[in-house]
């Protein structure tokens, strides 16, 4: 018994090896489990198109069990546009089989039973049996991927577009500060029977439009200028009920559900504002015979499986607004492209296509993300998520109650741009101030250094040669520390906050700006 070869124990284990895989191989439960463990649809048919195998994730996808497949022509899972042409593909692919790897797979659109369509990726393979040729196909559901993908190329596209719009906000916001200005002045002196004073005005209202035009580029492209604070929406909503009443006409009615426990969060409550009457008037458009709209606010949470499939949400807690109309609803086009700088389905004239791109921007700058569901004839939701904040509400700014005139303080002006610092200096001599002129950073240093008497202000340039007004505004800061500064700039926010102006505490006034809007700011920074 010592030697017999049942008592070696390598043998016995191979043996027993050996019978387990052998089980294995005709084990039809194995073959099974390991089918409906896949996490893509598996299909196998035959010659003639006959689906002859199916596992779970295939009856989860298509929304048919495994008795309602089996049997079926394989077309039945395909857009009924593709149908006839699959057939020629499917008899070509018999007649020369081959094996296509997932990632040169093609991609295709399946059907559900219920007849919806989504994107697929497909891999072939075949296997050659005593009952024939079989055609395996396994398909992985790529909706997902896509909408991130759609997503992705939609920031893209915004991220041109911005570029181009901050590239010319600079020398454009220039341009209509002269323009403006110089047309503010002939105003005051022509009087109200003047027959040129039409003229006049009808140029500070394309001045006017084109400021709104270019701010719209660089909201939606997500490069404003923000003044954020911390707000409740419920109040900020609350607000804007009276011009949104006056905005949608009485034949539509106006609802609110507003959740008294919603939170706080932080954004420029003028932008904010200007988002949901943008959704106002967009709901508005889209019910021409009347109807109802609905602004919602709620907390929220948005998790893991939001994040994944929202480009750059961070999941956390958020304040909804929602705003919805029993409008005419969008189909799936329109909604994808609803976003896009100068997409509209409004008649020519009708609108610039930046309203909705305007809402995208200001959302994803805030930090926030933006989702749409609609239907044709079924009306349109629009939610807005913004990250929620544990601050309590700002303080409101006060307006300022004091003269807009000056009493003769000095203010040390620095603008490269001749025609802007020309008309700065005009203004602020005529608001009542004396006024040092610098082309530069250097000149100023210059100016600073010959003169004793005290400089109220220093209102400068962002963005010049040589020198910043962050750089000469922290130089002069040695000498002068009870000089107050305003920085004026035309270019984009992500250009301010580069030469660090954006900081808290600093002032700061975008071009274009008016007579009015620069005098108001004046006194409110030199009474703090």
């Amino acid at each position: 018994m010592h030697g017999s070869n049942d008592s070696n124990p390598a043998q016995t284990e191979f043996r027993g090896n050996k019978d387990m895989l052998g089980s294995f191989q005709k084990s039809e439960q194995m073959v099974l489990a390991l089918l409906d463990s896949a996490t893509q649809a598996i299909i196998s048919i035959d010659r003639t198109g006959k689906i002859v195998l199916t596992n779970r994730r295939a009856h989860e996808m298509f929304g048919y069990s495994h008795d309602e497949l089996l049997g079926e022509r394989i077309e039945i899972l395909l857009p009924e546009s593709k149908r006839a042409t699959h057939r020629a593909d499917r008899e070509d692919y018999f007649a020369r089989p081959r094996i296509r790897p997932m990632g040169i797979g093609m991609d295709l659109s399946g059907r559900r039973r219920d007849g919806k369509e989504f994107p697929v990726e497909v891999s072939l393979s075949y296997l050659e049996m005593p009952e024939g040729r079989f055609a395996i196909a396994f398909v992985s559901d790529i909706s997902q991927r896509k909408q991130l993908e759609d997503q992705l190329m939609h920031a893209q596209k915004m991220e041109a577009v911005g570029r181009l719009a901050g590239g010319v906000a600079h020398d454009f916001n220039n341009m209509l500060t002269v323009i403006s200005g110089y047309n503010r002045m002939i105003l005051d002196e022509l009087s109200p029977l003047d027959p040129l004073r039409g003229y006049a005005e009808e140029i500070l209202k394309a001045a006017d439009r084109a400021g709104a035009l270019t701010n719209q580029l660089l909201a939606f492209s997500r490069r404003q200028i923000m003044k954020p604070r911390v707000v409740n929406v419920n109040a900020v909503i609350e607000q804007t009920e009276k011009m949104m009443r006056r905005l949608i006409g009485e034949d539509i009615e106006l609802a609110f559900g507003l959740n008294a426990d919603a939170g706080n969060i932080r954004v420029d409550p003028g932008h904010l504002e200007q988002a949901i009457m943008n959704l106002a008037v967009n709901a508005r458009d889209a019910m021409p015979l009347g109807g109802r709209l609905t602004l919602e606010t709620a907390n929220a949470e948005l998790d893991e499986n939001y994040a994944r499939t929202h480009m750059g949400v961070t999941p956390g807690e958020f304040v909804m607004i929602a705003v919805s109309d029993s409008g005419i609803g969008m189909d799936a086009e329109t909604k994808r492209r609803i976003f896009e700088p100068f997409f509209t389905t409004k008649e020519k004239g009708k609108g610039t296509g930046l309203g909705l791109a305007t809402v995208y921007g200001m959302i994803k700058q805030a930090g926030g993300d933006i989702w749409v569901y609609s239907e044709p004839g079924r009306g349109t939701t629009f939610k807005l998520y913004f990250p929620r904040v544990k601050e309590a509400v700002s303080d409101t700014p006060s307006a300022d109650s004091d003269s807009p005139h000056g009493s003769n303080e000095t203010i040390l002006v620095v603008e490269d741009e001749k025609a802007v610092r020309d008309l700065t200096v005009r203004m602020l001599q005529r608001l009542g101030y004396s006024v040092l002129i610098a082309s530069g950073g250097a000149e100023a240093l210059e100016i600073s250094s010959s003169r004793p008497e005290r400089i109220a202000l220093l209102l400068t340039d962002v963005v010049m040669p040589n020198m910043s007004g962050r750089q000469l505004a922290d130089i002069l800061a040695g000498t002068r520390p009870d000089m107050k500064v305003i920085y004026l700039s035309g270019y984009t926010e992500n250009t301010v906050i580069h030469h660090g102006v954006l900081d808290a505490g600093i002032e700061f006034l975008p071009k274009p700006f008016s007579r009015e809007v620069l005098a108001k700011k004046i006194r409110e920074v030199l009474a703090k």
